[in-house]
């Protein structure tokens, strides 16, 4: 290879760093002006680095045998950015791959695409203008709660309407508990550091993460708290504490003045609905008070069950749940009430009992008494697999389930919960991050005749956290239209 065509590479490079680069401030303006969601096949651009939104692009190999070129978005980006757009969801991949099949006028390519919120701008920010945002309440902060701020802070630049105004915890012992806080949410071992800054307001007691000031309020119970004297009303409860999961228990956050409406970050109990967004939530009523985002596992399995049931019919199957140990276990032996959990997590498989596979029957009634399942406890700190065991009554092969499944990740309705990964070396740590509540892994699936098994990862913290965001933007009234439209629709 000769000395001009190796620096080729490098010029190639550059140049695509240099497009990448001038995409960056559209989509921040698109985003903080219009309340546009750009992405790329799902891979949301906003917020991300010059390699970021490269490596987004990149992906698209895996998913349509061929690459997509910054050259290709940004102008559609330029496009976009001059049609006085209205609050949308805009995967200008998707755009890009089709304009580069039917070519044409770009403007009327997209007034064809992208038609409804062309021209809103202005009828959008007058409604807005009338609008308050929704106070959004943390009632504990852990693992979940943390990762809930972390989603809440970041969309809070484009105007999305949910504001996180407080956090609700025990007092700790020590005291420099603020801090302690603070250092909690900048910094985690898992998902790595807190994309912004963070300071802390002992006087007022609060965190100020980007801007937003979080107001931390001590209280040792649900009904013990006037939000009101904070300037917190009407306000959406998230308790993620999962220490009160039925409909007395959570019915004590609406006894406490300026709570409107809880949600709860755990399957609940009795007559609760257990959502889980893209399936049921089209159930959610003004008149639903309480509210539960089932759990990470029913979120993960429900969305590829209801699309090989809708496309296959299940018989009936077993799911086998290898999940990461949670904070519930020891970190070295010792007494638990629970089974086996009493054992050193990171140093055991644990076998333990899921309700996950029961509870995928309240959000989709039609595999009721279908399934049954089991977990194992493994070594891993974050991010979770589902094996789905299936008979179906029909035949099928693999390739034609993967060409579904991906069809389904990417265009239709649940491609916020399906993913779809096709690479024969990913791994448990690829999927720390991912916001889709679970990821078909294609390599690894299985058919046989009426036979089929699935292999379906899940980030078990950041995946869910994202699906109760968006149950709790519908809970709030926050929606957005999503473009483009599948080619089916």
């Amino acid at each position: 290879m000769s000395h001009d065509q190796i620096n080729q590479y490098l010029s190639n490079w550059t140049e695509r760093e240099s497009t990448a680069e001038a995409m960056i401030p559209l989509i921040g303006r698109l985003y903080r002006k219009n309340n546009v969601v750009t992405s790329v096949y799902g891979r949301a651009i906003i917020n991300q680095s010059v390699i970021d939104i490269i490596r987004a692009h990149r992906f698209v190999r895996q998913v349509e045998d061929k690459e997509l070129s910054v050259h290709d978005t940004l102008p559609i980006l330029e496009a976009m950015d001059k049609l006085e757009l209205g609050r949308a969801h805009i995967d200008i991949g998707k755009l890009a791959v089709k304009y580069k099949a039917e070519g044409g006028d770009l403007v009327e390519f997209l007034k064809r695409e992208i038609g409804p919120v062309v021209g809103q701008y202005a009828a959008q920010s007058e409604a807005n203008s009338h609008q308050h945002t929704k106070d959004v309440v943390l009632y504990g902060f852990g693992r979940i709660g943390r990762l809930l701020a972390r989603i809440l802070i970041e969309k809070a630049g484009g105007g999305n309407n949910l504001r996180l105004r407080a956090i609700v915890v025990r007092k700790g012992g020590a005291e420099n508990d603020l801090e302690k806080r603070a250092s909690l949410l900048r910094r985690d071992s898992v998902h790595g550091p807190f994309d912004g800054t963070i300071t802390v307001d002992q006087e007022g007691s609060a965190l100020i993460a980007n801007g937003n000031y979080i107001k931390v309020i001590y209280s040792d119970g649900p009904d013990q708290v006037d939000y009101t004297q904070y300037g917190i009303d009407n306000a959406i409860v998230i308790d993620n504490t999962g220490k009160w999961r039925d409909e007395e228990g959570l019915g004590l956050h609406l006894k406490s003045k300026g709570v409107s409406r809880v949600i709860l970050t755990a399957p609940g109990k009795g007559n609760i609905k257990n959502i889980v967004y893209g399936i049921n939530n089209d159930t959610i009523t003004d008149d639903d008070k309480i509210l539960s985002a089932a759990s990470c596992t029913t979120n993960a399995i429900t969305p590829v069950l209801k699309a090989i049931n809708d496309e296959y019919g299940i018989e009936d199957g077993h799911v086998e749940t290898v999940h990461s140990y949670t904070n519930d276990q020891n970190l070295i032996d010792n007494y638990h009430k629970g089974s086996r959990r009493g054992r050193s997590a990171p140093l055991n498989m644990v076998i333990t009992e899921t309700g996950a596979a029961k509870a995928v029957a309240k959000a989709l009634p039609e595999l009721k008494g279908k399934l049954t399942g089991n977990a194992i406890r493994v070594p891993t700190p974050n991010v979770s697999m589902a094996i789905l065991n299936l008979n179906l009554r029909k035949d099928v092969t693999a390739d034609e389930v993967n060409d579904y499944l991906r069809d389904m990740a990417l265009h239709s309705e649940l491609q916020k919960q399906i993913d779809f990964v096709n690479s024969p070396e990913v791994v448990s740590s690829d999927f720390v991050g991912s916001r889709h509540a679970g990821i078909v892994d294609a390599q690894a699936t299985i058919a046989n005749g009426k036979r089929l098994v699935l292999y379906v990862w899940y980030d078990n913290e950041f995946g869910y956290s994202a699906q109760v965001i968006r149950c709790v933007n519908q809970m709030a009234g926050v929606t957005y239209p999503i473009f483009p439209k599948r080619a089916r629709d």
